[in-house]
């Protein structure tokens, strides 16, 4: 399906630094499913002579769109952790274009949460890079303990 989209107006993820400094946006989000951004930047071309972005950046948008549809349906916010992620890369993200990403939570069990997922610039069934991951539910003992500070608090 082809998403029409002008520049993201999301919110950018600040509670992970490597997420913030990608400006790894959410441009929606509901219980289990997320659609992220990270718009293009210059420093994360991977190849000057093509101007093609490093494959790093696709890996860190998908992983970290997984983490937040996890987040999202188990509301388990700053208490998981990636076991795995496996990515399968199937053409170079265009030059100069910002990069989205689906992920979807559809599988949890009392310890691990199952997601996949799809980087792609325009159209979810010309992909980018698609992956599958399990994610460790309940890492941390204190609730929302790698969330930032509220406003005023």
């Amino acid at each position: 399906m082809t998403e029409q989209r002008s520049k993201p107006t999301g919110y950018v993820v600040a509670g992970v630094p490597h997420a913030a400094a990608i400006k790894l946006a959410v441009i929606d989000i509901k219980p289990g499913e997320v659609v992220c951004t990270v718009p293009f930047d210059p420093r994360f071309v991977g190849n000057p002579e093509t101007g093609v972005v490093h494959g790093g950046i696709v890996t860190a948008l998908l992983d970290n769109a997984c983490g937040i549809a996890v987040s999202s349906r188990t509301r388990q916010f700053g208490q998981i952790a990636t076991l795995d992620l496996r990515i399968d890369y199937m053409k170079p993200a265009n030059a100069g274009a910002d990069i989205y990403a689906f992920a979807e939570c559809y599988k949890v069990t009392r310890n691990i949460a199952f997601v996949r997922g799809i980087a792609y610039h325009d159209d979810r069934s010309d992909p980018i890079a698609t992956c599958a991951a399990a994610f460790m539910l309940g890492t941390k003992s204190d609730k929302g303990v790698n969330l930032p500070p509220k406003e005023g608090g």
